[in-house]
């Protein structure tokens, strides 16, 4: 299969809120008041969260159907941590992002203990999302004209 290529585009819509546009979707992107935004809105980091979740719910259906069963239901519970200090400019010791992402995937279905075994590692393996928060991707930031 050929590569695929997702694009979107972003206006801001204030100091802390920007509009998104995917697709014939737009999504809004806010910070809570403590932050300088309006809180209407899921943050940035939540939207890395949101976005893993909904790829891990994809892989795990897909390759469900692989393996021969059907998930009935598939609860994703996930959190991260990060330290604020390097992104409000206080210090550079610790990196800006999640230093860990826990994530606790309980699915409803009949596959036995083994095959759920065989069935998370795949999905954490062939996740997308997955790949780009667990590997280095290169990311080339520029100046519009």
């Amino acid at each position: 299969m050929a590569d695929l290529k997702f694009s979107i585009k972003a206006n801001m819509a204030s100091k802390a809120k920007t509009v998104v546009k995917a697709r014939n979707f737009e999504m809004v992107v806010d910070e809570p008041a403590n932050l300088g935004g309006t809180d209407s809105a899921p943050n940035p980091v939540e939207y890395v969260l949101a976005a893993f979740a909904g790829c891990l719910n994809v892989m795990g259906n897909l390759i469900a159907g692989e393996m021969g069963f059907e998930l009935r239901a598939l609860d994703i519970e996930m959190s991260g941590t990060l330290n604020p200090d390097k992104l409000f400019g206080k210090s550079d010791a610790e990196r800006s992002g999640y230093k860990v992402i826990n994530v606790k995937m309980t699915p409803d279905c009949d596959a036995d203990s083994d095959t759920l075994k065989k069935w998370l590692h795949a999905v954490e393996e062939r996740c997308p999302v997955s790949d780009n928060i667990q590997n280095i991707t290169e990311v080339k930031v520029e100046l519009g004209s």
